[in-house]
C-alpha cells in the first residue's frame, strides 16, 4: 500500500501495479480498492499500464476529513495524478464515472477518459430516485442508520429489488462490507445530484471536456443506464459510445472484458 496527502490534508491510500503509462481507476458506490473484481481488473491492466487503484475518501485505508465536498474528491484524484507524474488515463465506474467527468470539467490533466455506465437519469419515463434523495441519504447516515441507508440507496437510488438487499444480508461477508462504507453513500449521492431527474444532460457544462472519451455500457444493463450512456456520448465533444454485452456493472463486473476494451482504447 502507498499513500498520498490530498490538498486538504487527507491521506489517500492506493496500490500501484504494472509498468507503462499511468492509468487511474475510480470506483463507484460501495466499492474500494480491495474489492475482488477491482483487484482483478488492476492486475489485468498491469500488463500494459502502471495502474493506480485507490480508495476514495472515507473508504478502506483512506482518510475522511469533514465536511465533505465534491471539490475535495476531485483534489484526491488530482493528488493521485500528481503522484503518477502529472497526467494519466482515467477509468471511472458508475458514480466514479461522474467524479472523473467532473474532474475533467474542472481541468484535471486527464490524457484519455473512460466513463463506464454513469448512473444519470436522462429520460422522464425512466425510474428516478426521490427528489430529496441526497437529503434522505445524508439524514440516514447522520442518524447512524447504516443498514437503512444501504437499503434506501440500493432500492431507491440504484433501482435494485428489495429481495436483492435481503439476499445480501445473508451472504457471508457481504453485508458487513456494505455497512463499512455506508457513510460514504452521501458522497455518491452528491456527485449524482441534479443528474438523476429525468432531464437532458447539460451539454454547455461539459463542452470543455475535449479529451478523447470512451463511454461504455452493457447491452444487458437497465434502460436508464443505457440511455444515460448514449446521451453522454452525444453531449461530450470528443466521445465515442461502446455498447457490448458483458459491460454491464449492476450484477458482476466482467474484469477481463473491461480490461480488453480499455487496453484497446487507451493504446490506440
Amino acid at each position: 500500500m502507498y499513500s498520498v496527502i490530498s490538498k486538504d490534508g487527507t491521506k489517500i491510500a492506493y496500490d500501484k501495479v504494472g509498468q507503462g503509462p499511468a492509468l487511474i481507476l475510480v470506483t463507484g458506490a460501495f466499492s474500494y480498492r480491495k474489492f475482488p473484481a477491482q483487484v482483478k481488473l488492476a492486475n489485468l491492466l498491469a500488463e500494459y499500464f502502471t495502474v493506480y487503484n485507490y480508495d476514495r475518501r472515507g473508504r478502506g485505508d483512506s482518510g475522511d476529513t469533514q465536511p465533505y465536498d465534491i471539490v475535495r474528491e476531485i483534489e484526491d484524484l488530482q493528488a493521485i495524478m500528481d503522484e503518477a507524474g502529472g497526467s494519466a488515463y482515467v477509468w471511472g465506474l458508475s458514480s466514479g464515472a461522474a467524479l472523473a467527468l467532473q474532474a475533467a470539467e474542472k481541468g484535471a490533466n486527464i490524457t484519455k477518459l473512460a466513463l463506464h455506465e454513469p448512473p444519470f437519469v436522462v429520460n422522464a419515463e425512466d425510474p428516478k430516485p426521490p427528489g430529496n434523495f441526497l437529503k434522505q441519504t445524508t439524514e440516514l447516515i447522520a442518524a447512524d442508520n447504516r443498514a437503512e441507508a444501504v437499503k434506501f440507496f440500493m432500492t431507491k437510488g440504484m433501482g435494485a429489488p428489495s429481495f436483492v438487499v435481503t439476499m445480501m444480508r445473508v451472504m457471508p461477508g457481504v453485508w458487513s462490507k456494505l455497512l463499512d462504507v455506508a457513510h460514504t453513500l452521501p458522497y455518491d449521492a452528491a456527485l449524482l445530484d441534479g443528474f438523476m431527474e429525468g432531464k437532458a444532460l447539460p451539454s454547455e457544462q461539459w463542452r470543455k471536456v475535449t479529451v478523447p472519451t470512451l463511454v461504455m455500457e452493457g447491452t444487458e444493463s437497465p434502460a436508464s443506464l443505457r440511455n444515460s450512456a448514449k446521451e453522454l456520448a452525444g453531449v461530450l465533444p470528443n466521445a465515442q459510445l461502446l455498447s457490448k454485452k458483458g459491460l454491464g456493472h449492476t450484477k458482476k463486473l466482467n474484469s477481463k472484458m473491461i480490461s480488453s476494451e480499455l487496453c484497446a482504447f487507451f493504446t490506440r
